[in-house]
């Protein structure tokens, strides 16, 4: 049997910080369940913004030479797809809409998004504000994109400021989402796209 594979990936460039706490706990929950996971982080990458200049209509490949293209391939080769941001000013983090404005346009260069029927959903980490508006701005890409997106107890968004897992842990609430969205993700992956990870 197919072991289904996850991927997380945090948009947030603070090493170690609360973002990617939130992400791992999914993951790990995910991985309790018997699926393949990898932690993917832009922390150290350079993801130039897309350039719209459809270069990739022709190849299913964007032609900007930067840190986008092994990251893209994961995406394309996984089942599940989580992404992580910290809330900047009200909205998702730079970098992770680059990677996501220039992967929906790689994806649908073949006329069908390679993302169609993947299973996932974002996660927003705020000190104070923010998260709703981030969380329905990342929603806005699985749509588009033909995911399957599962629930949870809440919105998956979490509250931390102080950067570090320290300050995310006092978030009690915001774990127990984020465990119920990947408990929820971990069986919608396993009725929609079949093979392993039943632990």
């Amino acid at each position: 049997m197919v072991r289904l594979k996850v991927i997380g990936i945090v948009g947030s460039l603070r090493e170690k910080g609360n973002t990617e706490f939130f992400v791992r706990r999914a993951l790990d929950r995910l991985a309790e369940e018997g699926f393949e996971v990898e932690l993917v982080t832009l922390r150290g990458k350079t993801i130039l913004s897309c350039q719209a200049c459809l270069g990739c209509r022709d190849t299913g490949r964007c032609v900007q030479e930067d840190d986008f293209a092994p990251i893209f391939d994961k995406m394309v080769e996984a089942d599940g797809i989580i992404v992580g941001s910290p809330v900047y000013f009200g909205s998702a983090a730079p970098p992770l809409m680059a990677l996501l404005d220039r992967a929906g346009y790689a994806a649908r260069a073949s006329g069908r998004s390679h993302f169609s029927g993947k299973v996932g959903a974002p996660i927003a980490v705020a000190r104070r504000a923010g998260h709703n508006f981030t969380f329905a701005q990342l929603l806005l890409w699985y749509f588009i994109n033909g995911m399957v997106i599962p629930g949870s107890s809440y919105w998956n968004v979490a509250t931390a400021g102080a950067g570090g897992d320290r300050d995310a842990e006092k978030d009690e609430e915001g774990i127990r989402t984020i465990e119920d969205f990947a408990a929820n993700m971990a069986e919608v992956l396993r009725r929609v796209r079949g093979g392993g990870g039943s632990g």
